[in-house]
């Protein structure tokens, strides 16, 4: 059965959202509540973001059962050493329920803004690749280590307390790169989230993926396989476009268009958009778990939509469980 998932997006993320957020995700059924890691929007608009490790925290501490984690935490200005030792921290807040995730990097403008260095795509993933070595070498030693690397270097370094859960929390790799970003799936991860990536397109990953871990030695259930994708539900046209007005906020022109032609763009966005009626949505939920997917991290903006949040508890993750 393919279980459903959050991921809050950074942007107008505010204390009181995440304060009733958390109070009300557990209670409403949902196997995770992610954060994403941003500073502000990819274009010229300087919302109110809450800081991934905060948030977290309250999270770790205010809740029982569901997941939580980061979605993902970029390492072009995530110190990997620093975010192993939060990680491991939360994870045993929560009693062995943190998830750390991990990516490259990709909005330039949240890079020049703070003066973090993005680079190019050749640089992103080198220095994601160094960062995983990091992360993984001090949460899996109960030694000293030493590393020398392009953009990391340890020395002796010793992470305590060390976390509770042998080899800390479980490391997840965003990106859906068959070049990339999955050999080094098959080398580190625990957890795969594919990205703006169809059904058909997951399956054909997926199956790349497998290859490459029977060439690293590891069996293919050592890897569980998830997808990000927005979800817009709404059982009628009229809740559709309370669906998307936070979004018409964000968009540059997005007062404007009518609601099929906004969908159109998002569409071109988000190749992975799921949008429609609640069976609907359920049966594009079943198109990505009958290839495989075993958890969809439901890509949520605005934050503070709670009743497309109850919708989504109360039609579509009954049908799932069905």
């Amino acid at each position: 059965m393919i279980s459903l998932s959050l991921v809050i997006e950074s942007f107008g993320f505010t204390w009181p959202i995440c304060k009733r957020l958390v109070s009300e995700v557990e209670p409403l059924g949902f196997a995770g509540l992610f954060r994403s890691d941003h500073f502000t929007l990819p274009f010229p608009a300087n919302p109110d973001v809450l800081d991934l490790i905060v948030s977290l925290t309250y999270l770790a501490d205010h809740t029982q059962q569901v997941q939580l984690g980061s979605l993902v935490a970029p390492l072009s200005f995530r110190d990997p050493d620093m975010l192993a030792r939060q990680a491991a921290a939360l994870d045993d807040l929560s009693n062995g329920r943190m998830i750390l995730g991990v990516g490259a990097g990709w909005m330039e403008r949240e890079h020049i803004m703070f003066g973090y260095p993005l680079g190019d795509v050749s640089t992103r993933m080198t220095r994601l690749e160094e960062g995983l070595e990091v992360l993984t070498r001090l949460l899996h030693s109960a030694e000293p280590v030493t590393y020398t690397g392009q953009f990391y270097r340890l020395q002796e370094a010793v992470l305590r307390p060390l976390p509770h859960r042998p080899g800390g929390p479980p490391l997840l790799i965003g990106g859906s790169s068959p070049r990339r970003t999955l050999p080094l799936v098959a080398r580190y991860a625990d957890i795969w989230n594919a990205q703006q990536v169809t059904p058909e397109v997951f399956a054909e990953r997926s199956a790349h993926l497998d290859e490459l871990l029977r060439r690293v030695g590891r069996e293919l259930r050592d890897v569980k396989r998830t997808v990000m994708a927005p979800v817009i539900c709404g059982r009628n046209p009229a809740e559709l476009e309370q669906r998307v007005s936070g979004l018409r906020r964000l968009l540059p022109n997005g007062a404007q268009l009518p609601l099929d032609a906004l969908l159109d763009q998002l569409r071109v966005g988000f190749v992975n958009l799921i949008v429609g009626s609640p069976e609907q949505v359920v049966a594009q939920i079943r198109a990505f778990e009958r290839v495989g997917c075993e958890e969809l991290m439901v890509s949520w903006w605005p934050a503070d939509d709670f009743a497309g949040l109850y919708l989504l508890a109360e039609q579509v993750l009954p049908q799932l469980a069905a």
